[in-house]
């Protein structure tokens, strides 16, 4: 599937890119010119010349089409500007040898069907790598919820034996998260890797490093989130960062304000603000969230 993505990726790259400017401007010329002279109307039909014709057939053949296409001798005709202008254009094309040999390249082989700019691509893989991206976190989510149920389930194993009858009060287990067994350097039986857990009723808690129980359920697995997609996260971390800086710049001139008001009153006595602190509070520290002291293993 990657090997399949990587390919049709290489090949959009190349389409894009195997043509320049100057392609792009005959693909739009030669469907311009089917548009307003009927469909399979070339330059060369239109010019009523053969494809074989000399520059200076082509030469007088414009200057004959060009006559039977001024404005002035079609007054009544809305369009007729846009195909005098399109006239001269197919004609300096054709009377060129470079441009008239990519003109000929196409004009024998066709002109392609899908031909997509540079920024239309790039719009396109942006949507398919993002959409991807989302995708790749759905399946993550998933498979984290499904690992927090069994984690909880061995818990509640190790808590409350093989029958999951449930014990009242808080019980301090170790469960195994994975990998094979192995033996040290005596030969003594190395379990997989082991965490501390906690298992309260329902509720099962992780013990971090500090001792503190860390609640483990379905919240603790990242949901997907199309902001959490790579370009819109761009998008809304330049927004932020502009954002901030252009408050920081605000409180910078509130402050230099401020000083300018505070050091044209500095005569005189200043006026006590009530509470004696200076207007400088002491932090508070608040207490409370989730987060609860490790009971002692029983």
């Amino acid at each position: 599937m990657r090997a399949l993505f990587l390919v049709f990726l290489a090949a959009l790259v190349a389409a894009v890119f195997g043509w320049d400017k100057e392609d792009h401007e005959i693909f739009d010329l030669v469907s311009a010119v089917e548009s307003s002279e009927g469909k399979g109307t070339t330059f060369y039909s239109w010019l009523d010349v053969p494809s074989t014709a000399t520059t200076a057939e082509i030469a007088k053949a414009y200057r004959k089409m060009s006559m039977q296409l001024h404005p002035d001798k079609n007054p009544n005709d809305n369009k007729i500007h846009e195909r005098f202008a399109r006239l001269g254009v197919v004609s300096t094309i054709l009377r060129n040898k470079d441009s008239r040999a990519r003109y000929d390249f196409f004009y024998k082989n066709g002109v392609p069907k899908f031909r997509p700019g540079l920024g239309s691509v790039l719009v396109f893989l942006i949507i398919l790598t993002s959409g991807l991206q989302y995708l790749v976190q759905k399946l993550n989510y998933k498979r984290d919820l499904g690992r927090i149920e069994q984690i909880q389930k061995n818990a509640r194993l190790a808590a409350w034996g093989a029958k999951l009858v449930p014990v009242d009060g808080k019980r301090k287990v170790k469960v195994n998260l994975g990998g094979p067994p192995s033996r040290d350097e005596d030969g003594n039986p190395i379990r997989g890797r082991t965490i501390d857990m906690v298992v309260d009723g329902q509720d099962t808690y992780i013990i971090d490093g500090s001792g503190m129980m860390e609640p483990l359920d379905s919240s603790s697995a990242v949901p997907p989130h199309i902001k959490r997609t790579w370009f819109l996260a761009l998008v809304f971390s330049f927004y932020h960062r502009l954002f901030k800086s252009a408050e920081s710049s605000a409180a910078e001139v509130s402050e230099d304000e401020d000083g300018t008001e505070s050091s044209s009153e500095a005569s005189g006595t200043s006026t006590p603000n009530g509470n004696g602190l200076g207007g400088k509070y002491a932090p508070i520290n608040k207490a409370g969230g989730r987060r609860r002291k490790a009971p002692k293993k029983r």
